[in-house]
């Protein structure tokens, strides 16, 4: 009954963490930016490593199932 929480979040945290890093590769390729009023290469380090950040805490509560 108490994985289900966990099952929940740990799939958005691991969704929200690879939507980021889809969504900045695909603004990274087409030249679009990243955010807007920030500097291009402190945006997209920003939202990498937030990416990262968010995907793996994601991988880290589906495994401690």
């Amino acid at each position: 009954m108490e994985s289900g929480p966990e099952v929940f979040a740990g799939a958005a945290f691991a969704l929200f963490g690879v939507g980021l890093l889809v969504w900045t590769g695909v603004c990274a390729r087409t030249g679009a930016p990243v955010a807007e009023g920030v500097s291009r290469p402190v945006a997209t380090v920003t939202v990498l490593l937030s990416g990262v950040v968010f995907l793996a805490t994601g991988g880290w509560l589906l495994a401690a199932l």
